[in-house]
């Protein structure tokens, strides 16, 4: 069974940072590309970083500069330090883990973990 935990959200200011962690299991984590994606109340869930099993990342406009996405497959886990928050980051944040197979791309989500950035 694929699980995929995050952990780490929380209430923070505006300005303060926070990382948060997902921690993969039921799946060959290296192979995998992962990403974190966020949901604010009444938006579409939009990418906000991604890492390829090859550690290349790739980052929202908006999160550049900011935000870290980085991977450790010792651990099967794939981490987002976010710095210099903005109220306009609060949203639900989850993780993905996607890997392309024939016939069918595996794809698979974290319950989502709630960052709220208020002062």
């Amino acid at each position: 069974q694929v699980q995929l935990v995050e952990s780490g959200g929380g209430l923070v200011q505006p300005g303060e940072s926070l990382r948060l962690s997902c921690a993969a299991s039921g799946i060959i984590f290296r192979f995998y590309a992962m990403g974190w994606y966020r949901q604010a109340p009444g938006k579409q869930r939009d990418l906000v970083a991604a890492v390829t099993s090859g550690g290349t990342t790739n980052y929202a406009d908006s999160v550049k500069g900011r935000f870290t996405i980085s991977r450790d497959n010792a651990k099967n886990t794939v981490y987002l330090q976010r710095n210099s928050l903005k109220p306009e980051d609060t949203a639900v944040y989850y993780c993905n883990a996607k890997r392309v197979t024939i016939p069918t791309p595996q794809d698979y989500w974290g319950q989502g973990t709630q960052v709220t950035v208020s002062s």
